[in-house]
């Protein structure tokens, strides 16, 4: 993808279009050139190199997105990161990625001296902020050139390193080229008819993939994006009735926050034409009934990961299979296989794999990490899938969520999935714990909605009607809340502590 020309071409189209919306505030489409310009030039004034990196530590403001231009337009590397890192993880992170210079604000428990003195690589620190002895982000955009910056980029030329969390024992940077800015645009033009009049709305954050689909959107398509600092379920709505938004996607958990809301009815959704839920296994009968809100809409299911660039499969338009992602784009080749990497039978589950030029090229510095997942060309998904006669492909879930119960296999969504259809349900995860007897057991975390009642026994014989014996929860928990990672999932690990 080059950015430079795509951002030149959208100020001659539409200069005085809102490319984006923040707390009310338009910044058109010529804004958005010329500020990206001016920190690109800024940044190549600075020193800086094709393929040095540039690691963004902002929430999900505009400068964000500035920040995001200005380094593909100047064939540096993003280093995207989550605004929610300690200052341990941001160290783990910028030291693995080799980061060269930080873009970031002040913020309680971040000593940005004490991330100079700890990271080799790090010469340099842009703040919103003036501070002294920091550049200002500010500043550089006023002092830049707006003309377009004088660099050649290559498909193959490193654009991102996205690392899905701030571990610091062993990170994982999943590696991407300029080619992979291509993939979601290209899926896009495939599975939607994204065209020039809609407006999404984004409250998945930038340092996610999920989040960086919606600034590809925006500028490929010349689309108006209303962005939102964090996802709130009330204020989303209002956006997407004051706004007049056409289009959106998100983690089911996301989902159902706004389903149970007690004001959800009388918001008009009516714009909506579609919607596409992604990321994990979802709850059809919870999803449907977000739908009978927003008849106007298809309404979407789909599936990728970092690594492959998503989206991937998508439910075609129209469809009425909201419980299967979809099928692939024609570039991606996928397969399903056992244990030994052979293909099973239609019907059957095993492993996802796929074969595409969408798939990322490694993971940062990390050749082992990468082998692991990559074999003989292609990419071990990690998730568990079937496909029907027709070609629909479904998530059973991840490996790792499968649960041994008396060496019975239960796939932790499906329990999920079921335990969703009792109406006094707004969220559960399901988990397997350690039993001396059975090896393991079923533990569900559920919450209820606002002024239900319900006690395990009651909620178990709801599952024996949809469950068979050794699929229902030998314990189950119920909690004000779940534990959310910043896209909105559900984190299990924290339920395992």
């Amino acid at each position: 993808m080059d950015v430079k020309k795509i951002l030149i071409s959208l100020e001659k189209k539409f200069p005085q279009k809102p490319a984006i919306i923040f707390r009310d505030q338009p910044i058109s489409f010529s804004d958005l050139k010329d500020k990206s310009f001016r920190l690109a030039n800024s940044l190549i004034d600075l020193g800086l190199k094709k393929q040095d990196k540039i690691a963004i530590y902002l929430p999900n403001w505009p400068e964000y997105i500035f920040s995001y231009l200005a380094i593909f337009s100047a064939g540096l590397t993003a280093v995207p990161l989550d605004f929610m890192f300690t200052q341990e993880e941001l160290i783990s992170c910028l030291t693995h990625s080799e980061t060269k210079v930080l873009i970031t604000k002040e913020k309680p428990g971040i000593d940005l001296e004490e991330l100079k003195k700890k990271i080799p690589s790090l010469k340099i620190i842009i703040s919103l902020d003036k501070i002294q002895n920091y550049l200002n982000f500010q500043d550089l955009i006023e002092k830049g050139s707006n003309l377009e910056p004088k660099v050649d980029i290559n498909d193959k030329d490193k654009s991102i390193i996205f690392y899905t969390s701030g571990t610091t024992g062993r990170p994982k940077g999943v590696l991407l080229n300029y080619k992979h800015l291509d993939a979601s645009p290209a899926a896009m033009d495939y599975f939607v008819d994204l065209n020039n009049k809609d407006v999404k709305i984004c409250a998945l954050p930038f340092s996610h993939a999920g989040g960086l689909v919606y600034l590809q959107n925006c500028i490929v398509y010349g689309i108006t994006l209303i962005l939102m600092k964090r996802f709130m379920p009330v204020e989303f709505l209002k956006n997407i009735e004051k706004y007049r938004v056409t289009c959106f996607h998100l983690v089911p958990s996301m989902y159902y926050a706004i389903l149970h809301l007690k004001e959800f009815e009388k918001y008009d959704l009516t714009s909506l034409r579609w919607v596409d839920v992604f990321g994990a296994p979802s709850a059809p009968d919870a999803l449907k009934r977000f739908h009978q809100y927003c008849p106007n809409a298809n309404f979407l299911n789909g599936w990728g990961l970092t690594e492959t660039n998503a989206p991937n499969v998508v439910t075609p338009m129209g469809s009425n299979k909201i419980e299967s992602i979809g099928k692939p784009a024609p570039w991606i080749e996928l397969k399903i296989v056992d244990d030994q990497s052979k293909k099973v039978a239609i019907g059957q589950v095993g492993e996802l794999i796929m074969r595409s030029w969408v798939v990322m090229e490694g993971y940062y510095n990390d050749q082992e990490a990468t082998n692991e997942v990559i074999k003989d060309g292609w990419f071990y998904t990690g998730d568990l899938a079937r496909v029907d006669q027709e070609g629909f492909f479904y998530i059973v879930g991840r490996k790792r969520e499968i649960i041994k119960v008396g060496g019975e296999l239960v796939y932790a969504p499906e329990v999920e999935a079921a335990i969703h259809k009792h109406p006094g349900v707004t969220e559960v995860a399901v988990i397997g714990v350690p039993d001396k007897l059975r090896g393991e057991q079923i533990k569900a975390f559920v919450v209820l909605k606002e002024g239900f009642n319900l006690d395990d026994g009651t909620l178990r014989l709801f599952c024996r009607e949809h469950l068979a014996h050794f699929k229902i929860p030998s314990q189950i928990e119920f909690r004000n809340e779940l534990p959310k990672n910043r896209t909105g999932k559900i984190d299990k690990n924290l339920l395992k502590v």
